[in-house]
């Protein structure tokens, strides 16, 4: 596997303005990644220049052809995301399309009008629940970071704190270098609480994390959990009962923010996590910037219509899915007497 080592200027005590460091730190990775970009794109996802065109035809083609998908985007970055998490084989990017489209039918509270600016999603973004450094790690990928402390359940909803996510995680793939580099997340959950159990149904939250992973198109490579409560060590055990192994083997579960740094350089975290010089409120500025520069982008993904599902192929009995639920129902049961 190709690493991209990126490195980060050491800032001085006091914090940079933030136009200087967009000029000075951000226009420094971008040359980096242009020049490593198509090479880590050829060796972890079999991309080359004839293999994408000659993808994208047959992609659109098929769309074309299928009678089940209406008013779908066309453009290449937005087909992009489904070929490369699927390594360019064509059929299985079909499918993702086609449950991607579905999970949004599915959740239309979550994934209809993703508008950031909407109040709810605008005061977990503003206040530091999610948000995304504008530094990169040093394999060049984009942090999202997670402070659940920020997150009051009496004050919002499950379907805020998912449309939160969704807004972000979508904002990121329709960048293509996201595409490629896959995405690093770090999740401080120190704050969590038993009422946290009171923002999902066992059957909304297992599914939301089993259609998640099969169907939205985006490339977890690590992701860092820091302060994990014992207590909801059974929630975090439920929850990789839905997960692959590959994704399961991505979580680091970390007891410390030094034993977090030996994975992960501190200087693409906010100065508040003992990161860089960078505070969370000038990232999450910076973040906004980049929500509202694709906000129109993903309004628009609500014009496409899936009309059937029958084209989806379903690997696992419902039957059983629906068993397994109900047995770790007491999983969560058990953390609210905890």
């Amino acid at each position: 596997m190709t690493q991209l080592i990126i490195s980060t200027p050491q800032w001085s005590k006091s914090e940079p303005d933030l136009a200087d460091y967009e000029n000075d730190v951000l226009k420094k990775q971008q040359a980096l990644l242009k020049k490593e970009l198509a090479k880590i794109a050829e060796q972890e996802l079999r991309e080359t220049e004839h293999s994408k065109q000659e993808c994208l035809r047959q992609f659109k083609l098929w769309i074309a052809q299928n009678e089940d998908i209406r008013k779908c985007i066309l453009d290449d970055s937005f087909l992009l995301r489904f070929l490369r998490v699927k390594k360019f084989s064509i059929p299985m990017a079909q499918q993702t399309l086609l449950k991607y489209l579905n999970y949004r039918k599915r959740f239309p509270h979550i994934f209809l009008e993703m508008d950031y600016s909407e109040t709810k999603v605008n005061e977990l973004i503003s206040n530091g629940y999610i948000y995304v450094s504008p530094l990169r790690d040093n394999k060049g990928r984009r942090v999202v970071i997670y402070d659940l402390s920020k997150f009051d359940p009496k004050k919002h909803t499950g379907t805020d704190m998912a449309r939160a996510h969704a807004i972000t995680y979508e904002t990121l793939i329709s960048n293509e270098e996201n595409q490629i580099l896959g995405l690093t997340h770090v999740a401080d959950i120190s704050g969590v609480n038993a009422s946290f159990l009171t923002l999902f149904s066992v059957t909304d939250f297992a599914v939301l994390i089993r259609w998640g992973e099969q169907s939205f198109p985006m490339r977890h490579k690590e992701i860092h959990i820091l302060n994990m409560p014992q207590a909801l060590k059974y929630v975090f055990d439920f929850a990789k009962t839905h997960m692959s192994q590959k994704l399961k083997e991505r979580f680091m579960v970390h007891d410390s923010i030094q034993n977090l740094f030996e994975k992960l350089d501190p200087r693409c975290l906010p100065k508040e996590m003992d990161g860089g010089a960078i505070s969370s409120k000038t990232m999450i500025q910076a973040w906004q910037n980049e929500l509202d520069d694709k906000r129109k982008r993903l309004l628009a993904i609500d014009d496409i219509e899936l009309l059937s599902d029958r084209g989806i192929i379903c690997s696992k009995n419902k039957e059983l899915m629906n068993q397994q639920q109900a047995n770790l129902v007491g999983s969560f049961r058990k953390l609210e007497v905890d």
